[in-house]
């Protein structure tokens, strides 16, 4: 199924999200984070200005099926745009990873606390940013069968 892409700005976020509800968009399929910090061979539409972080939210009609793909850029500066919790309450867990590995505070989310990442882990994993190789990592070790 090809979908529609739409550019919001972070402003208009929850409130784009809201009329597609209503519009019959009863489905939250995923909700993720792109870092864009070394740029990007993306064009955009003219009127949108390129941030470091862009949110994307996948959303789905059944009947009849569609899909679109929101698209809001939020700078790194300032990285904050509206939670969908009060729209689809099962992004939670979506937000919450977002925060967690990107840094991103969703306004109003019910528990914007760390998921996969301890609670004193300093810093975001995913962001381009992050120090690679400041935390030593134990790999297992591998058997090969011959």
């Amino acid at each position: 199924m090809s979908g529609v892409v739409r550019h919001v700005a972070r402003e208009d976020w929850l409130e784009t999200a809201e009329g597609l509800r209503a519009d019959g968009f009863v489905m939250l399929a995923d909700l993720t984070c792109v870092d864009y910090l070394e740029g990007v061979r993306e064009d955009l539409p003219e009127e949108v200005v390129r941030e470091r972080f862009e949110v994307v939210a996948v959303l789905r009609r059944m009947d009849p099926p569609a899909m679109v793909r929101l698209r809001a850029q939020v700078p790194d500066d300032d990285p904050v745009i509206d939670s969908l919790w009060s729209v689809y309450p099962g992004v939670e867990a979506f937000e919450r990873e977002v925060f967690d590995l990107f840094g991103i505070h969703f306004r109003g989310h019910p528990d914007l606390s760390r998921i996969l990442m301890p609670e004193d882990w300093e810093g975001h994993p995913l962001r381009k940013d992050y120090g690679v190789g400041r935390v030593a990592v134990q790999f297992k070790e591998v058997r090969r069968h011959r």
